[in-house]
């Protein structure tokens, strides 16, 4: 079969012909059918592997769906042929996080070298997928699997960090969005749907700033050295009560900082450079506020973005690229110069 992977640290993936893999007892065969490319991949290729225990070459993906074509000795509660989505953190299951379905925050995933695919397990960008179990996966029915399969993450992980902040988004609040892409077109839409707060939306350019418009944004402002008194300027001095910073560099947690108001949520969901931090203490940071940086979301909250989707509450903008044109796909993502979510279509 085909499949994107990275072979050489500092060079682009390759489109290689690799087996077709056989599920073993436990696991399910998924014939791909959409796989999302996503800033983590080009983090992840843009530093060392041993950083982060991975093996190459790897086949890339973390954003999966599929169909299901053969299961493994033991496997129950699926069926062959159910189109699916895969839930990506995969956890041991039965640690006290696993049992509540925070796979994502899997105390013993470390120990047991579990890893997600596309992140250290073998991904989606390929014709064929192993997943582990079929607790991670999610049936979608008759939904698009390629305006589906970024709600596995660019949906999941915006979800995650609205929802713990929801308390915190009353009527007359403000939110700010700092970027509008992959992530932050779907947090917009989300908060849309979930709250009465009034967003405010940073993006570097008036084509970005547009885009998070047209999906809801109630303001748009440039990100740039004069953002926070920009923001400032609309929130007036009660600030934001949540901040949602999706790119995570030094620039943009420090504008975070400086529009958030008392007792507010700063949440850091982009990866940046992996090193940028938050100041936060007494007379730096307004009292009260938490900074914080979640990491995905749990399985439940997948299951219920899928049924956003059934009810039409979600748009993705999508970008469709061939298996073969998976490495340009990368190449845009890192120019910057994606509308919404790069999908591959094996």
């Amino acid at each position: 079969m085909k499949a994107l992977q990275y072979v050489t640290v500092g060079a682009e993936p390759e489109v290689r012909e690799i087996p077709t893999p056989e599920p073993g007892p436990g696991e399910v065969l998924l014939r791909v059918t959409a796989a999302g490319v996503c800033h983590s991949d080009d983090f992840v290729m843009n530093n060392p592997p041993e950083q982060f225990g991975i093996e190459l070459p790897l086949t890339l993906g973390h954003e999966g769906a599929g169909q299901v074509t053969a299961l493994g000795e033991g496997v129950r509660g699926i069926d062959i042929g159910t189109n699916v989505v895969v839930y990506g953190p995969w956890g041991c299951g039965n640690c006290w996080f696993c049992a509540q379905g925070q796979e994502n925050y899997c105390s013993r995933a470390a120990e047991l070298g579990i890893m997600p695919p596309g992140l250290g397990s073998p991904g989606a960008i390929a014709e064929y997928l192993i997943v582990d179990s079929p607790r991670h996966l999610v049936p979608i029915g008759d939904l698009d699997p390629v305006a589906t399969v970024p709600l596995t993450d660019a949906g999941l992980t915006p979800y995650h960090a609205i929802k713990r902040s929801l308390d915190k988004i009353r009527p007359g609040s403000w939110t700010v969005v700092i970027g509008s892409g992959g992530l932050g077109h779907v947090a917009i839409q989300l908060l849309r749907y979930l709250s009465s707060t009034r967003i405010i939306a940073l993006d570097v350019n008036d084509e970005k700033l547009e885009f998070a418009r047209s999906v809801g944004a109630h303001e748009a402002v440039l990100s740039d050295d004069r953002a926070a008194g920009n923001v400032r300027k609309i929130t007036g001095p009660a600030g934001a009560s949540l901040v949602l910073d999706f790119v995570g560099f030094q620039p943009t947690i420090d504008t975070a900082m400086a529009v958030a108001g008392v007792d507010s949520d700063v949440t850091i969901v982009g990866i940046g450079d992996g090193k940028s931090a938050a100041r936060v203490g007494f007379g730096i940071s307004p009292y009260e506020t938490t900074a914080t940086a979640p990491y995905w979301g749990a399985r439940a909250e997948l299951i219920e973005l899928i049924d956003l989707a059934h009810a039409g509450v979600l748009d993705i903008a999508t970008e469709r690229f061939s298996l073969d044109e998976a490495p340009e796909a990368y190449r845009r993502l890192a120019a910057g110069t994606l509308r919404g979510r790069a999908v591959v279509v094996p």
